[in-house]
């Protein structure tokens, strides 16, 4: 995209659109967020700006005449980039900056630009790469005729820094070399999910500053970098859980949710989230004492639904309960939410309760199974032994009888198994 030559924070000014005056203070929150957005890519916001309109104008999407003053305005406060909440067509961005002569950023592109630095292991740069070439091919123009130079900051970190003269048939020769890339780490962590198939996995997701690297580090000594900023953390972890269970458990941190997050990343860092969709339960971490707490769990709540995980176990962990103001919403959260826990991962507080629940439902989550099959099929033994905890084996002539216990999704591709080859489940303690 933009080379990188400098490293310093940017003065920033943030645009918010509201099409309904009545929904103006739910405009200022977003701004809000931004402005957080706006601070982890290393940017000080100098000042913000509401445009209440009727419908988004096709052409500067705020308006020509708004246009006009937020470049006054830029250029009283010596602005370096104008970051718009909302994203923006090509052709908006090029329009806004013929007008403004700066940096236009739009919501997506400041999102990438935190990934590209947030992202550490190969399968993150990977999905990055991926999504911001999937983000640049429609402005591809832009870049042609707005880049004679070089600039460096926000919104200008990715793949392409030092070839300007990228054309639409490179890059998307190199979108389809990442898929493929992709693809392959995603036939890896299968592999590698085989090696699990005895353990409770337990996938930790949420609105992105919620605790969840925070909870993993007090569960499992696991070190995961901790900041209190918006996706401070990028790559998925796995650790184990600290229990004395006799069933292991795996905890997966994965990427926070945002609201407004692109499709476009959802879809890159879909093998990511993938650990999250293999996961027997999830632990839904949200910042009890946010002021629009309800809001981040609908966007949560949305995101697994785009995963089509929605529909798997979830127990809701009310985090920060040391800094919730009114306590009293601890029991309308309990009733409405079910099953739930209140904690504190950076205090330590109720860590035992959480861990009590995981592992009581862990143990619910487990059943048992007698099957009857042919000693000679080694390939459908070796995998019954991959999917089950066998706790008894007898052979007699030439027929085996196994005692197995395993989670219910792997009795259910045990079951689906012994019926392609008409092998006798016999009874179901």
């Amino acid at each position: 995209m933009y080379p990188v030559i400098a490293e310093k924070r940017e003065r920033a000014i943030l645009v918010g659109v509201t099409l309904n005056k009545h929904t103006r203070w739910e405009t200022e929150e977003h701004l809000e967020e931004l402005s957080l957005l706006a601070d982890t890519a290393g940017a000080t916001v100098v000042q913000r700006v509401i445009q209440e309109r009727h419908h988004v104008d096709a052409a500067y999407f705020i308006g020509r005449g708004k246009v006009e003053a937020l470049s006054d305005l830029v250029e009283a406060e010596a602005a370096d980039l104008v970051i718009f909440d909302d994203d923006l067509s090509p052709a908006q961005v090029r329009n806004l900056e013929k007008v403004i002569q700066k940096k236009i950023v739009d919501r997506s592109g400041l999102i990438l630009d935190i990934f590209a630095r947030r992202a550490k292991t190969r399968e993150a740069r990977t999905q990055v790469e991926l999504a911001q070439l999937n983000y640049l091919l429609p402005r591809l123009t832009r870049q042609w005729t707005h880049l004679s130079r070089q600039v460096g900051g926000i919104g200008t970190r990715g793949p392409g820094e030092t070839q300007l003269e990228v054309d639409r048939r490179l890059i998307r020769k190199r979108i389809s070399a990442l898929s493929r890339q992709l693809d392959k780490i995603k036939s890896q962590r299968e592999v590698r999910r085989k090696h699990r198939d005895q353990t409770f996995r337990v996938a930790l997701v949420g609105y992105t500053n919620a605790g969840k690297s925070t909870l993993m580090n007090a569960l499992t000594d696991a070190d995961v970098f901790v900041e209190d900023r918006l996706f401070a953390t990028l790559d998925a972890t796995i650790r184990r859980m600290k229990t004395e269970s006799a069933r292991p458990v795996l905890l997966i941190d994965t990427v926070g949710f945002i609201r407004k997050l692109p499709h476009h990343l959802v879809a890159s860092f879909i093998s990511t989230l993938e650990e999250a969709r293999e996961a027997d339960l999830l632990l839904h971490v949200v910042d009890v004492s946010h002021p629009h707490l309800f809001e981040q769990m609908a966007v949560v709540k949305d995101v697994l639904n785009q995963l089509q995980i929605a529909d798997k176990p979830v127990l809701h962990v009310f985090n920060k309960v040391d800094l919730l103001q009114h306590k009293g919403l601890i029991s309308r959260l309990r009733n409405e939410f079910q099953p739930s826990v209140f904690i504190s991962a950076t205090r330590g507080l109720f860590l035992d309760d959480l861990r009590h629940e995981v592992i009581r439902l862990a143990t619910e989550e487990v059943s048992e199974l007698q099957l009857t099959l042919p000693v000679q099929d080694s390939e459908t033994l070796a995998r019954i032994y991959e999917l089950a905890d066998v706790q008894q084996a007898e052979f007699e002539d030439s027929v085996v009888r196994l005692n197995v216990r395993a989670t219910r999704e792997n009795l259910g591709k045990i079951r689906r198994l012994m019926a392609e080859h008409e092998y006798a489940v016999s009874s179901e303690p």
